[in-house]
């Protein structure tokens, strides 16, 4: 069981969140314990971005909740009414993110009240922004995750999948069951990258000197996950048509065969030298190679579909196989020009740490 950064920020904000609230004898402490969990961010960044959020729909939650108990009381359909009113206003101002935050505020200001509600939700909004404060705290102070290293290593292992199954299916090895599993795994793990992606583009860098190395490395990793996302498109469509590539002459299964198996050797080798463990001197040769086989493919499809004993209706069928691995050859291009660019002047700026992780 590995336990990540975000679970010890939680267990932390917790923890401070119920001294601050006992420090000042307010009570039930666990409201602020509870607005903690959900207050806690995935980044610094993050946190930034949404404390002030987080205060403002709060105070309207708090405002909002106070004057409905004192004008309506406080019967549960007074409750839903709030909670409504509370997610419309968030949602017209774009702060999707804090409505459970919200939603928890109201609910807890609207329960039972004493006969002095105002000093009971007053106390009940102190105990929530302390929550909120304890989790933003944390989260300053916590080491951030190094999420360049994660995104590396997670498109490397999906990739590395994707690839396996390519070269099975071209062989026609694969048990269908197995890689149905394990394309709708696949999928998942791309969206879930494509979210990590997103956190580290958001990651600021303070100092004007790493500020382009940053730039080029988000460029750099979003055509990585082009890449990947090119190499599942293609493994999705040989199995969907199979049958139709082991209906065509054996020479054109042959050629489509080498083909993968160069351009996903070619991929392995991109993400090794991102890593530092391929020399780039064979970039040209790779891009030459890269070039004549999409020369070489078109041709040999062209000239088969000519032919009059050829089924055109599955040669249709293929057609889109033939354009997704032209595609993904000028992928794998562009690729390998940003990685060698990005050492030719950030060489010193590669933060993928090969000793934090052995995959």
């Amino acid at each position: 069981m590995k336990l990540g950064a975000r679970i010890f920020k939680t267990g932390l904000s917790i923890t401070l969140s119920l001294y601050v609230a006992l420090a000042f004898n307010l009570q039930p402490p666990m409201f602020a314990a509870l607005a903690a969990t959900f207050a806690i961010q995935p980044s610094i960044y993050k946190s930034f971005q949404t404390i002030l959020e987080q205060v403002q729909a709060n105070i309207i939650s708090a405002i909002l909740a106070v004057i409905f108990v004192l004008t309506f009381g406080h019967d549960p359909f007074v409750v839903g009414v709030v909670v409504i009113i509370v997610i419309a206003i968030n949602i017209q101002l774009k702060m999707n993110s804090i409505i459970p935050l919200a939603v928890v505020t109201v609910i807890i200001i609207m329960e039972t009240p004493t006969d002095d509600f105002i000093t009971f939700a007053t106390t009940r909004f102190l105990l929530i922004m302390i929550g909120v404060f304890s989790a933003f705290i944390i989260n300053l102070l916590f080491i951030p995750p190094k999420h360049e290293t994660q995104l590396y290593y997670k498109i490397s292992n999906s990739t590395e999948n994707i690839i396996k199954w390519i070269r099975l299916l071209t062989r026609n090895d694969a048990k269908h069951k197995m890689l149905k599993k394990d394309l709708s795994k696949l999928k998942e793990s791309m969206m879930k990258i494509n979210n990590l992606f997103l956190l580290y583009k958001e990651e600021r860098n303070y100092f004007k000197k790493r500020q382009y190395a940053k730039g080029r490395k988000v460029v750099l990793f979003r055509q990585m996950l082009a890449t990947s996302n090119k190499a599942l498109t293609i493994l999705k469509s040989l199995n969907r048509r199979e049958n139709e590539l082991h209906h065509m002459p054996e020479e054109l299964q042959m050629l489509i065969r080498d083909r993968l198996d160069y351009l996903t050797n070619y991929h392995e080798r991109i993400l090794l030298k991102y890593a530092g463990k391929v020399k780039s001197h064979t970039t040209d040769e790779c891009i030459q190679e890269v070039c004549h086989g999409k020369k070489e493919l078109t041709e040999l499809f062209m000239n088969f579909y000519k032919k009059e004993d050829i089924d055109s209706n599955e040669w249709l069928h293929l057609f889109p196989v033939i354009a997704q691995i032209i595609e993904y050859s000028d992928q794998l291009e562009y690729l390998d020009k940003l990685v060698d660019s990005f050492f030719t002047y950030h060489k010193q700026e590669n933060e993928v740490n090969l000793k934090d992780r052995e995959e």
